[in-house]
C-alpha cells in the first residue's frame, strides 16, 4: 500500500483487513488533478467494506476586503464559485462511475468543514489527499493535518501521486 496510509485509527480491530467495518466513508476532495486518485481509493474501501460513499467539496473563499463596501459583491462571488463548483464535482462524480453517490459542495472553512460533515454525516472514514512537504512546506498547517487532529472518526490521507 505505497500510494496511501492509514493516517489515524481511533477504531483498532483484530482483523486482518483495516477496511472492514467501515459503513459511511466521507471523500473529500479539491477538484483537482488529484481528485480520481482520492475518490479511486474510497472506491476500492468501499467496495471492501460494504460502505456508503459521500462526495465532499468545500469552497473557501475569503474576500479581499471583508469589511469594505465590496460585501455584496463577495457574497455573488461565493455563490458563483460554490455553483461552479457544484458542476465539476457532479462531472467528477459522473465520470467515477459515481452518479447515484451523494455529492455536496459548502462554503466555509475547509478544515472545520470536513470535520463537522463527517461528525454531522455519522462517517467513521475520512478519505483526502496528502501532498508531500519539503522545506517550509513543512511546517505549514495543511488541511489533511488539521482534519487528522480534528477528525471524529478514522482518517485515509491518500499519497498523492503526479498522473502521467
Amino acid at each position: 500500500m505505497n500510494d496511501a496510509r492509514i493516517a489515524y485509527t481511533q477504531n483498532k480491530t483484530d482483523q486482518g483487513d483495516t477496511m472492514v467495518g467501515y459503513k459511511r466513508i466521507l471523500v473529500a476532495v479539491d477538484l483537482g488533478e488529484h481528485s480520481r486518485q482520492v475518490i479511486g481509493r474510497a472506491q476500492a474501501a468501499s467496495a471492501k467494506a460494504g460502505a456508503t460513499v459521500k462526495l465532499l467539496h468545500v469552497v473557501e473563499y475569503v474576500p479581499v476586503e471583508p469589511m469594505g463596501e465590496a460585501l455584496l459583491p463577495a457574497v455573488s462571488v461565493e455563490e458563483d464559485l460554490v455553483a461552479g463548483a457544484r458542476k465539476r464535482l457532479t462531472d467528477l462524480a459522473e465520470h467515477c462511475g459515481l452518479e447515484a453517490v451523494e455529492a455536496e459542495v459548502l462554503a466555509g472553512p475547509i478544515k472545520s468543514e470536513i470535520c463537522h460533515q463527517a461528525s454531522q454525516w455519522g462517517a467513521d472514514l475520512i478519505v483526502l489527499g496528502s501532498r508531500g512537504r519539503h522545506g517550509l512546506g513543512a511546517l505549514v498547517n495543511l488541511t489533511e493535518d488539521a482534519v487528522l487532529h480534528g477528525a471524529p472518526c478514522d482518517v485515509l490521507a491518500v499519497r498523492l501521486q503526479d498522473q502521467a
